[in-house]
């Protein structure tokens, strides 16, 4: 079932930054660092409400949100490949924004997402999973540890599209049409 973290972004102003960064700080206002925006997003990220849009490429992201984030070859950015599904998982991902030197993250995806939008990205699944096999495969054989840990979130990244993501796109699916969860007895829209 689908869970609109909308709430919890909204709520994220006084929440401590999370993981390495902490030590007091808060996260403030996510307005001052959710500026991605909706037409300079990776076509990688899944569809939801957050989404990277040309990010650096400090590679911090996956130290902070290693289920949420991988790394893109070509700029290095950041790329949502998982959604949060509760508050602390929103809070991993919103340090992960914040920490983004380019504040390009966003949280506005539910905004901009449709039915139709969400089964085009479906549609091309194939070449998504071309480019996570050829990532995952030239970065897990690096030198460099960072690489090789972003072939691993290739990997879950993969197993996720493979199995799984798709019935969280119904679900998905399903609250962009009714901007409310499913009833246990309520069907999901195909992609």
């Amino acid at each position: 079932m689908y869970w609109d973290p909308k709430p919890a972004v909204e709520a994220s102003a006084d929440l401590e930054v999370a993981c390495l960064l902490a030590g007091g700080r808060r996260l403030g206002p996510p307005e001052q660092y959710l500026r991605g925006r909706w037409a300079d997003r990776d076509w990688r990220n899944v569809p939801g409400a957050f989404y990277g849009a040309r990010t650096d490429s400090c590679w911090m992201g996956r130290e902070i949100a290693p289920q949420h984030v991988v790394y893109e070859d070509e700029f290095g950015g950041e790329i949502v490949y998982r959604q949060p599904t509760n508050s602390s998982e929103v809070q991993r991902l919103l340090t992960a924004a914040w920490s983004d030197p380019f504040c390009a993250y966003a949280a506005d995806g539910d905004e901009h997402w449709t039915l139709d939008l969400v089964r085009q990205w479906w549609a091309e699944r194939k070449r998504l999973a071309a480019w996570i096999d050829q990532l995952r495969r030239q970065w897990s054989a690096s030198d460099r540890t960072d690489e090789r840990d972003n072939a691993a979130g290739l990997v879950d990244f993969g197993r996720y599209l493979n199995d799984g993501l798709e019935a969280d796109l119904r679900d998905y699916g399903f609250w962009l049409d009714n901007r409310r969860p499913r009833q246990p007895r309520e069907g999901l829209p195909s992609l």
